[in-house]
């Protein structure tokens, strides 16, 4: 049997890193439409018999009507496909939301808090979702194949083997228990990065967010393709998102003014479909504004920077001095050796008080 897997749409989520460079978010949302289009026109023209949505398809606290009809407009388009969504913890199956109030197509299933079977020829699916933006309880304790000489599937969204008390609030999965429990395999999401064939034969698999989310995600974001019978399962990455986000590091120190700056960076050669955080590095001979820069900066593929520049000057020296910037120096490096406080923020602080202590 032939499948799509995919997961963490999050339709209409806000994008607000993006909104701050030209109203970029609401291309990224346009994309996300074009993305899932492009799923299901790759599942017309392969025939695929299944689509698995693991969670987070929508934002419920932003999902508009509009967008939901366009989805379920394209689920009309693939009748013979059968569409089985599990809701997350960001499109929770509560009152009100989507996922009881929205007519959905005849082909698409919603499943519910509790395990649920769906019987098909060739294989049976369970899967169950969050009614509630927590899920603390995995359903799979006790829980027993009720046919093990078909094809088994669980489609669910969650953490898997997470180690933080954050992770046992999003449906904590333990991989052996699926492992014990028989599933030949489990379509996973809630982890916006890929996890596949890192191991021989691997059967429990995040596909990643389908397009990323921001510069916490990096890389290539898609589906999975599926191919599985009870001996094998064969999985292919499918690259859907036409962007990407990098990080790309510029080291100044050898420039000696804002202006410098500004004309190293708007002669960077950057890749057209890709977001950049630059990232400043090197000792400094110069005050930077960060929010200055981007008002010269011509390219609008960099979204972010960030300061990760050191003052050119002998910070300890300068403690040992016995005067008020001395002593402001000292004090500082006492917090950064501490590690109680965001280095970051202190070193900017540092700067500042430097600038204004003469």
């Amino acid at each position: 049997m032939k499948f799509i897997h995919m997961a963490d749409m999050h339709f209409d989520i806000p994008f607000t890193v993006l909104n701050n460079r030209n109203k970029l978010g609401e291309k990224r949302r346009l994309e996300q439409r074009e993305a899932l289009k492009k799923v299901v026109e790759y599942i017309k023209e392969n025939k695929i018999e299944y689509l698995f949505i693991a969670g987070d398809l929508y934002e419920h606290e932003y999902i508009r009507q509009t967008t939901i009809e366009y989805i379920n407009n394209l689920f009309k388009e693939i009748p013979n496909t059968k569409i089985y969504i599990t809701p997350g913890n960001h499109d929770p199956y509560i009152n009100g939301s989507m996922y009881k109030t929205f007519n959905w197509n005849d082909n698409v299933h919603i499943f519910g808090e509790k395990i649920e079977l769906i019987e098909n020829e060739d294989c049976d699916i369970y899967g169950y979702g969050f009614d509630d933006f927590y899920k603390r309880d995995s359903e799979l304790e006790d829980f027993t194949i009720r046919n093990r000489e078909k094809i088994n599937i669980l489609i669910t969204h969650g953490s898997l083997n997470g180690g933080t008390i954050e992770d046992m609030e999003y449906n904590p999965l333990n991989k052996n228990r699926l492992k014990e429990i028989g599933f030949d395999y489990v379509a996973l999401g809630h982890i916006h990065k890929l996890d596949y064939n890192n191991e021989e034969n691997q059967r429990i698999i995040y596909p990643g967010s389908t397009i990323s989310m921001g510069f916490d995600e990096l890389g290539k974001h898609g589906v999975i393709l599926g191919d599985i019978d009870k001996e094998k399962v064969n999985l292919e990455f499918l690259p859907i998102d036409n962007k990407e986000f990098k990080e790309l590091e510029l080291d100044i120190s050898n420039l000696n003014s804002v202006e410098e700056l500004i004309e190293k960076i708007n002669g960077i050669n950057l890749e057209k479909n890709v977001f950049y955080k630059l990232i400043l590095i090197g000792d400094k001979n110069f005050e930077i504004n960060i929010y200055n820069l981007f008002k010269f900066i011509s390219n609008e593929n960099i979204i972010k920077i960030k300061n990760n520049t050191k003052l050119k000057i002998n910070l300890e020296e300068i403690s040992k001095n016995n005067n008020l910037k001395g002593l402001f120096v000292k004090e500082i490096l006492e917090e950064l050796n501490k590690n109680n406080y965001d280095k970051e923020l202190l070193n900017e602080v540092l700067e500042i008080g430097l600038n204004v202590i003469k």
